[in-house]
């Protein structure tokens, strides 16, 4: 009889250690899944730099999106300037993994899709002229609706939320001024060039590289002053480059050129869209106090406040760029997880 209760103990034990060991492995997520895939954009079509209108957009699916029927919110993510996308998907945001570990450890799923906005001359800064293409119409036309129409999304703008990082931050800010009704919430990490104004210094050696013939330098920052005339200052009648500058070829200024590049600094727009921006269920910005873009940033917090417009800031220690994946899942995520519809 002791024999067959240290039996059925002993079987016991088995079962009890079978059911705990298949609970532990029910308990590891599936890793989520990243694609990289080509949208096509009518919007992009016949630009005069010869941007490829077929991007690549990078599309991270969370844990258990193949197995499911649900629908997620979409979390844009637009990326900074002088990289692709590749860039911040690999290195700064490390997607899959880090994606992985913040959904895992809680904070609720989403799709996270990043596309990519390198151009000739480094970047197109979201903008819409027709030497680049059409980047507002791109991104919440043409991606959304591609999106919405392959994935299994909540397909309405409490669903959806624009996110970036420097040049992206300036793009989220601008596109979410002008396009509203697509997107519910708003997070711009260390905007760039929120009030843009280039010496005539800068524009002088800029002539002397134009007058020896451009060539682009990817993932460099030297052709800044020709992707932002490309995109704020476009000249369809003056090849090869086919933009103006702010100052003459003698350094002397030209007022309507130069007020075109502050028609596009958002802390000169930011006024005129104040009904837009208080029609977000949120908005949140942040810079590193080490980033020279910090008294920018901290002056368009001040204007939102001016104007009425409620929104977070914050100043965290670091620089430019040293913090953005982390603060991509410790903060952005967990924000968009607070302020989207989950159904």
């Amino acid at each position: 009889m002791k024999g067959g209760i240290r039996t059925l103990a002993a079987l016991c034990l088995l079962v009890a250690a079978a059911t705990f060991s298949g609970l532990s492995q029910a308990a590891e997520p599936a890793p989520g899944k990243l694609e990289k895939i080509r949208v096509h954009s009518a919007s992009l079509e016949g630009n005069l730099q010869g941007n490829d209108a077929t991007r690549d957009v990078y599309v991270y699916l969370p844990s258990g999106y193949e197995k499911g029927r649900q629908r997620y919110p979409v979390v844009y993510f637009l990326h900074g300037y002088a990289v692709t996308a590749d860039v911040y998907v690999d290195g700064v945001l490390k997607v899959p993994s880090a994606l992985d570990t913040a959904f895992g450890a809680g904070v609720r799923p989403a799709i996270v899709v990043m596309p990519d906005a390198f151009t000739r001359f480094g970047g197109s800064f979201y903008s819409n002229s027709p030497v680049i293409g059409d980047w507002e119409s791109w991104i919440a036309k043409d991606l959304v609706s591609y999106i919405d129409g392959h994935y299994r999304t909540l397909a309405k703008r409490e669903g959806r939320g624009l996110s970036g990082h420097s040049m992206g931050g300036y793009g989220t800010l601008r596109i979410g001024m002008k396009y509203p009704q697509v997107f519910g919430a708003l997070y711009a990490m260390s905007s760039a060039v929120l009030l843009e104004a280039p010496s005539a210094e800068s524009i002088r050696k800029e002539r002397v590289r134009m007058a020896e013939g451009i060539k682009p330098e990817p993932r460099s920052f030297v052709n800044g002053v020709e992707a932002q005339a490309s995109a704020w200052a476009p000249n369809p009648q003056n090849p090869p480059y086919f933009f103006d500058l702010p100052f003459d070829a003698d350094g002397k200024p030209v007022p309507l050129i130069a007020e075109k590049w502050s028609a596009n600094s958002p802390l000169i727009t930011v006024d005129q869209n104040v009904p837009a921006l208080k029609s977000f269920r949120a908005i949140a910005m942040d810079v590193g106090d080490e980033d020279g873009l910090s008294k920018s940033n901290t002056q368009l917090s001040e204007t939102l406040k001016r104007l009425g417009v409620s929104h977070e800031y914050e100043i965290y220690q670091g620089t430019h760029g040293n913090r953005v994946g982390a603060r991509f899942t410790g903060n952005v995520l967990p924000f968009f997880a607070r302020h989207l519809d989950a159904k």
